[in-house]
């Protein structure tokens, strides 16, 4: 029996419409899924969307797009609306929701008051939601996401840390790893080499590390970001809890070999989307590569 999901199509003027569909003429989705997909007709249709695809719950418009993609008021209250009714639905139907990209410039155009999805689902389910991404048996999570680097030392606190690894550590269990085998990464260059280049190792990560391994949480570290990333390639650990956003993303994008999944966990629903942006480079030229979008569906589907 085919499952149903929701997907929201993302800014319309980026590629969200055109992956979205693209992902849904996929033969092995196709066969698995039944979709529900809420955003803008027009542009949707434009993509290829016809009803036999999934049921579409339209966003209008009254507003003309500019004929060259970029940041748009108007595509950002759609999108966040779009986001908006996804929530609820998934709410209310106990569903997974499959989020195409957003732009944060069109949402900061619209008014809106969040950064982006997370800081969006957060609010709306009143849950501490976690950002992770899976990729293969690549598997790492964020302490903190979108923030300056200057402001990190600051965020990260003991607490901050302890719960953003309990919470990777239940959603790895709901990945099936009966037990999983974390680790976490050090915030300063060879882990402040005792002290000497910072003192949130000492003072922050390493108490929450103990903590959570009296719990029987089989964890270890802070280790340095590069040593760490080469062990978990390598199949050392089931996931990494990286400090900040760039020490996840980046050497992910750089050692996935499959399309990488970004997961909210710790949500009342499942959540994945794809791992890129809006591309209004290429928007609308037929160009978007989907295979992002094709594998959050599918692990909106299996997890």
């Amino acid at each position: 029996m085919k499952k149903t999901i929701l997907i929201t199509a993302g800014d319309p003027l980026g590629i969200g419409p055109e992956i979205t569909i693209k992902a849904l003429q996929n033969p092995h989705v196709r066969s698995v899924c039944k979709a529900v997909i809420i955003g803008e007709p027009s542009t949707l249709k434009r993509a290829g969307f016809t009803p036999h695809l999934a049921e579409l719950i339209p966003l209008e418009t009254t507003q003309t797009f500019p004929a060259t993609p970029q940041p748009n008021q108007e595509a950002g209250r759609i999108s966040f609306q779009a986001v908006k009714l996804g929530i609820k639905w998934a709410l209310e139907k106990n569903l997974p929701l499959v989020t195409a990209p957003i732009n944060k410039q069109s949402w900061t155009l619209a008014g809106v008051p969040f950064t982006g999805h997370t800081e969006l689902l957060r609010a709306a389910t009143q849950a501490d939601g976690l950002m992770m991404f899976v990729s293969g048996n690549l598997r790492c999570a964020l302490v903190t996401e979108h923030f300056a680097i200057s402001d990190l030392s600051r965020i990260l606190t003991k607490n901050l840390i302890y719960t953003r690894a309990k919470s990777f550590y239940l959603a790895l269990q709901q990945l099936g790893f009966k037990k999983p085998k974390m680790a976490v990464c050090a915030l300063n260059p060879h882990a402040s080499d005792n002290g000497k280049f910072g003192t949130e190792e000492k003072n922050r990560i390493i108490p929450a590390v103990r903590t959570l391994q009296k719990e029987g949480i089989l964890l270890e570290g802070p280790f340095p970001c590069d040593s760490l990333w080469a062990a978990h390639v390598h199949g050392k650990y089931d996931g990494i809890l990286c400090m900040y956003h760039d020490q996840a993303l980046l050497p992910l994008k750089l050692a996935a070999r499959k399309p990488i999944v970004h997961l909210t966990a710790g949500l009342p629903f499942l959540r994945t989307s794809p791992t890129h942006g809006t591309a209004f480079d290429i928007a609308g030229k037929n160009q978007a590569d989907p295979s992002s979008m094709v594998q959050a569906v599918l692990q909106a589907l299996n997890t």
